[in-house]
């Protein structure tokens, strides 16, 4: 199954005779020859959500209205098929809000439907409304007969919540004073804007108060800043002109908002108030953004294969958790090794051949004009096969290789890696070495056996040679023949791709920080392009010093030998023999192999407390409420169902909208984390 981050307007539709296959496993009844689902069909069995056996009637027959309709407590196909295609709209949350309101199914809210609605939730029953004030009355008239359609719903939506945390202000503020205490003040936040609360945001309620009483004015800017999270982002963005780690000071924040937006003083002062609370005052970047800011529904539509969670906190992390952090990314880093070695194998030896060509040699013959005759007369003398010869030691190799590369470059890169995910450049290219040294004590012994069975098949009539004779006709000390060139090459093509590659990552990313599949690929070809092309001369010396010169040929003692008699020969351009052919072989790898490693570790996420890979989700603090919800996954979910349960949980965080979960009497806690019967996070 794919993995996508996308909204669900970019969801495609579901084929008619497979939604109508899902559905009918799930219809229980059947009337005058047509099959219907009831509500506990689509909300408990379908969505998957309220599966306790205590559940709130009256939720699941809420939520089940708004595919019904008809609105006659059956569910039919058509029915079915008209909110899977409702779920692929560009509007898909607020429509999903505006058929829960409209309990008669006519496309309009009246008035009772609006109360009706309102009365059930959770917010309601903790913070009671006004239904007579006069902020209904606006809406719906003097005399509440006034219908609402769907674009002035999705207005009062977005109202309904501002004027009842106002309202619950006044409720603090009896006496009129325009001041309520930091507890009231924490107490309305919970209740009436708990849908817009990060963990960080939760705990520091009290504390940004700084223990003084909270004035109206205050208050409002605080509930305005929770709501404009995401245009703060992009003023940030617009001040650090796109990057996402360099950090602002409150002036420089404020000049940038002050160009672009209406966001006031006041609410950047809350905003480094807040963000000293959580981290070190002063200057921020998007990181502590991110921290304080709402998660969107659409983060929640990523699909996985396995989820783990390795340990509770960071701070649960012990030297057992890291080793088993090291093999999980050695297991996964090589597969993806292997997988992009295969790829663009044929090109490898290619570039060996080219490389291996000696114009100024005594033999004085030349084999091939340029890399695509060389791959042509491959085929045409050694067939197809020809073009994988020497895969195999390669395969076996090149997993342990790239493995150590890529899982030692991490390691590192996560000792430099500061709190706020940030590492210096320095820290960077430093961690890319390391890898690259790492490495070569697997690429020496690999790649002299690898070239000399690339370079056998240019003798016609020659004797077949195997790996294993290579091996004993080298022994152990013969395998690693020109390794001083191979940490040359390694080394500095390691120091310059990782750096790179994340760079143009974090350049692709989207405004929330996430990298699709697309754009991982991209940065990974991308980043190979310089690593490749400046370390070439590294690795002609390095093939010339492993291959086993024929009769004739000059032959080279070291590395500095090498270079002076590739000089002296054949000249400077000789030192860039094959660079073609190495940029198009290893900038394809690269990206191949990073492509594959970052989505492995999205398909088979296991959470060891560390760093995750950057741009593997939305940059966004998860929020608690919502955490069992983000994983929901149901393989029966096709089309524009793949978003319904993280769209049902985005009508909650984003309007409060939190229906009771148990029978009446029970515990209300949102509904749609009913997801498996756990209310646990996942």
């Amino acid at each position: 199954m794919p993995i996508t981050a996308t909204s669900p307007s970019l969801l495609k539709r579901a084929g008619t005779d497979k939604l109508r296959e899902v559905f009918q496993k799930y219809a229980s009844l059947q009337k005058d020859g047509e099959h219907y689902m009831t509500s506990e069909d689509f909300v408990r069995k379908f969505l998957g959500l309220f599966t306790e056996a205590a559940f709130n009637d009256e939720s699941v027959r809420l939520l089940a209205g708004i595919a019904d309709t008809s609105k006659d407590g059956l569910i039919s196909f058509s029915e079915f098929q008209a909110f899977e295609g409702l779920l692929c709209a560009p509007d898909a949350l607020y429509r999903t809000a505006f058929q829960l309101f409209d309990r008669q199914g006519n496309g309009s809210v009246s008035y009772a439907d609006f109360a009706d609605v309102v009365q059930k939730t959770e917010l309601h029953s903790k913070v009671p409304f006004s239904l007579d004030g006069t902020f209904i009355k606006r809406y719906f008239g003097e005399k509440k007969q006034r219908l609402i359609n769907y674009a002035e719903f999705t207005q009062l939506l977005h109202d309904f919540h501002e004027e009842h945390a106002m309202e619950a202000f006044r409720s603090k503020d009896p006496a009129g004073t325009g001041y309520i205490s930091p507890l009231d003040f924490q107490d309305i936040i919970v209740k009436v804007k708990r849908h817009l609360l990060t963990p960080d945001v939760k705990d520091n309620l009290v504390a940004v108060t700084e223990g003084h009483r909270v004035s109206f004015p205050y208050f409002i800017a605080f509930t305005s800043l929770l709501n404009n999270m995401e245009l703060i982002k992009q003023v940030y963005l617009h001040a650090t002109k796109g990057s996402r780690t360099e950090t602002v000071t409150k002036n420089e924040l404020l000049y940038a908002a002050q160009t672009m937006s209406q966001i006031t003083p006041l609410e950047i002062d809350i905003l480094f108030q807040l963000t000293g609370a959580v981290n070190q005052p002063g200057r921020i970047d998007y990181s502590d953004l991110s921290n304080i800011a709402p998660e969107h529904y659409t983060k929640h539509i990523t699909h996985r294969l396995a989820e783990i969670k390795a340990v509770d906190s960071p701070n649960d992390r012990s030297a057992l958790t890291q080793v088993l952090e090291a093999t999980y990314r050695f297991t996964l880093a090589s597969f993806a090794g292997a997988t992009g070695a295969t790829v663009v194998y044929p090109i490898d030896l290619v570039k060996t051949r080219m490389q291996n060509q000696r114009t100024g040699s005594m033999i004085g013959e030349v084999a091939y004009r340029n890399s695509w005759d060389c791959f042509k007369k491959v085929i045409r003398h050694e067939g197809i096969l020809g073009l994988y010869r020497g895969l195999l030691p390669q395969l076996m190799g090149v997993a342990p290789e790239k493995a150590i590369k890529l899982t030692v470059n991490d390691f590192v890169r996560d000792q430099f890696t500061d709190k706020r995910s940030n590492i210096p450049v320095w820290g960077e290219v430093l961690a890319g070495g390391c890898g690259g040294a790492a490495q070569v004590i697997f690429t020496n012994p690999l790649e002299i056996v690898k070239i000399r069975l690339q370079v056998a098949g240019e003798i016609a009539g020659g004797s077949k040679i195997s790996a294993l004779s290579v091996v004993r006709e080298l022994g152990f000390f013969g395998l690693y023949k020109g390794a001083k060139a191979c940490l040359l090459r390694d080394v500095n093509f390691s120091a310059i791709y990782f750096p790179t590659y994340a760079h143009v990552k974090a350049s692709l990313a989207d405004k929330d920080g996430y990298n699709s599949p697309v754009s991982l690929l991209a940065a990974g070809a991308i980043a190979g392009i310089p690593a490749a092309s400046l370390v070439t001369p590294a690795d002609v010396i390095k093939t010339r010093l492993q291959v086993a010169a024929r009769q004739g040929q000059t032959t080279y003692t070291g590395l500095w030998d090498a270079t002076k008699k590739i000089m002296a020969e054949e000249g400077p351009r000789a030192f860039w023999k094959g660079t073609a052919a190495r940029v198009c072989r290893s900038s394809p790898q690269f990206g191949v192999t990073l492509f594959t490693y970052e989505l492995l570790q999205r398909l088979f996420y296991v959470d060891f407390g560390g760093n995750q890979p950057k741009g593997s989700q939305g940059n966004k603090s998860a929020i608690a409420l919502d955490s069992t919800l983000a994983q929901q996954v149901r393989p029966d979910h096709i089309g524009g169902y793949n978003a319904v349960v993280p769209l049902l949980a985005g009508i909650e965080s984003q309007f409060g909208l939190y229906l009771p979960r148990y029978g009446r009497g029970g515990a209300a806690v949102p509904a749609a984390t009913a997801a498996n019967g756990s209310g646990t996070s996942s």
